[in-house]
């Protein structure tokens, strides 16, 4: 029994953003629209990575087209370039907190952070 593949179009979006920005190269041999790339764009990240793991058992099923398994592997591509980016935000928000930690825990107690 074949798995349906992903239709984006019909995803929800939200309002975070995240740079993804593609090279045009890459952009003009995808069969996905700008439209398709904006939604992926705007999806948090349990959603792109629901998506992506569906994406990834429709071509794990077989059963695709030669069309429908390159489109299901460009939307693979874009939703683990969306999460990847979420992904590395958050870490750099954590590097950012623990550093700011690290700085604050070297001066507790001292006559520095007094003046």
């Amino acid at each position: 029994m074949a798995e349906e593949t992903i239709d984006i179009t019909a995803t929800e979006t939200t309002t975070d953003t995240v740079d993804t920005t593609d090279d045009a190269n890459t952009q003009a041999a995808s069969s996905l629209t700008q439209q398709e790339r904006d939604m992926i764009a705007q999806m948090p990240y349990e959603e792109a990575r629901d998506k992506l793991m569906q994406a990834v058992r429709a071509l794990e099923n077989g059963g695709l087209s030669l069309d429908e398994s390159m489109r299901q592997w460009e939307i693979g591509e874009a939703l683990a370039q969306r999460a990847q980016s979420l992904l590395g935000a958050v870490r750099a928000k954590l590097d950012a907190a623990q550093a700011q930690q690290a700085q604050t825990a070297a001066t507790a107690g001292t006559q520095s952070n007094l003046q």
